[in-house]
């Protein structure tokens, strides 16, 4: 059969990959503990759940508006008013299937062919390729683990080009955990409005920033010039619905109707009662979210403390629920990158990882915290023993 030219040059999601891959060592009757998929372990709050119940039994499972209901429209925007301060109407918001499809479609309003996307990295995996399938090219801009995988204004600066349309932020950032300050935000924003470089600001894990660190958000800075910022969201992390697929965008009006057009000829709307239970979701009790921080924080500082005894270098993150610590110390001539070491961990250990390589380091394994405190101990001291031998 002949495929597209275009897929041959896209690869399949790495994270997915190894979940697939860790599923099928289970049902070959393998005790495998999954690192590897950025799921909370939380179950999404019943009054959302019932949300949806209502919704099934009243009859809301006809087509709606493209880009979401008016009310959960509204309820976006007021979102970034109660968190950030920031002024918007529902006309300045669309739903989408996940966090995912706000940035496909926003690439694909945004970039024209041979257009450059500048991407730090580490980055997550779709980035590259949503950008190819736009047509664009990436512009990989390179952080460090002692920098805090934190981009400066002039590394942005030295990899832009005249070519240069969009820069795609995101904090905390999936691999790393790592955030910018609204500073170093603010700062970022300055540089791409006086350089016409559009801003699509990565903000799924918003929610998730651990104290002393504050959450921030490109979301005034959006107010102020909305026709050169997009904000993506979503409520899979903040309330465990990865499942549900609910993603949403804060944009100018007129790039939502963009949006809204490349949405109506590929998805249409998304699930109209996945639509009820993300209203329930925004409009609702936030009291899931305090208590998955505070077992985050208490995972993270567990994790952490274990991975450092290994000697690795590791920023400590403030946010989501990842850690991304150089191992290619470890590295071996059986296992000289992170994908060989990571098939290695999976096969002696039983503990699925997802290798640096998918996020564009290779000396890096990306681990989720986002499991039991006690699985996460055996998990990690099964690592290690691959590891260090001990």
């Amino acid at each position: 059969m002949r495929i597209s030219d275009r897929l041959a040059r896209i690869k399949p999601s790495a994270t997915l990959a190894v979940n697939a891959k860790a599923q099928e060592l289970r049902a070959q009757g393998r005790e495998i503990i999954s690192l590897a998929v950025g799921q909370p372990d939380f179950g999404t709050p019943q009054h959302v759940c019932d949300a949806a119940k209502v919704a099934m039994d009243e009859g809301f499972t006809r087509y709606t508006p493209v880009p979401g209901i008016p009310e959960l429209r509204e309820a976006v925007a007021q979102y970034y008013t109660r968190f950030y301060n920031a002024r918007a109407c529902g006309d300045n918001t669309i739903v989408s299937n996940g966090g995912k499809q706000v940035l496909y479609n926003l690439l694909m309003a945004l970039v024209n062919p041979g257009e450059e996307v500048l991407i730090p990295t580490p980055y997550w995996v779709s980035y590259p390729a949503m950008v190819q399938l736009a047509e664009g090219v990436s512009v990989f801009v390179p952080t460090t683990a002692e920098q805090g995988y934190l981009v400066s204004v002039e590394d942005l600066e030295a990899a832009r080009t005249d070519k240069t349309r969009v820069l795609i932020l995101n904090s905390p950032s999936n691999p790393t955990g790592c955030c910018y300050t609204q500073d170093q935000l603010d700062g970022i924003a300055e540089w791409a409005r006086d350089n016409n470089v559009f801003i699509i600001s990565d903000e799924v894990y918003d929610r998730l920033v651990y104290a002393p660190a504050e959450p921030a958000s490109l979301s005034k800075a959006w107010e102020a010039n909305p026709d050169s910022i997009a904000i993506v969201g979503a409520l899979s992390k903040s309330f465990c619905m990865t499942g549900w697929r609910v993603g949403y965008a804060l944009a100018h009006e007129d790039l939502v109707k963009a949006m809204s057009k490349i949405q109506g000829q590929s998805t249409s709307n998304i699930n109209s009662i996945t639509q009820k239970a993300a209203l329930a979701g925004l409009t609702g009790s936030w009291d899931i979210v305090d208590e998955m921080k505070k077992s985050f924080v208490r995972r993270r500082d567990i994790a952490y403390e274990i991975i450092t005894g290994w000697g690795a270098l590791c920023p400590k993150p403030d946010g989501a629920f990842y850690l991304f610590p150089v191992l290619n110390q470890f590295f071996t001539d059986d296992a000289p990158d992170s994908a060989a070491m990571c098939t290695r961990i999976l096969d002696e250990a039983g503990v699925a990882l997802v290798p640096g390589s998918a996020f564009g380091d290779d000396k890096c394994i990306r681990f989720s915290y986002a499991v039991d405190d006690e699985v996460l101990k055996d998990a990690l001291a099964r690592v290690g023993k691959v590891l260090t031998g001990k």
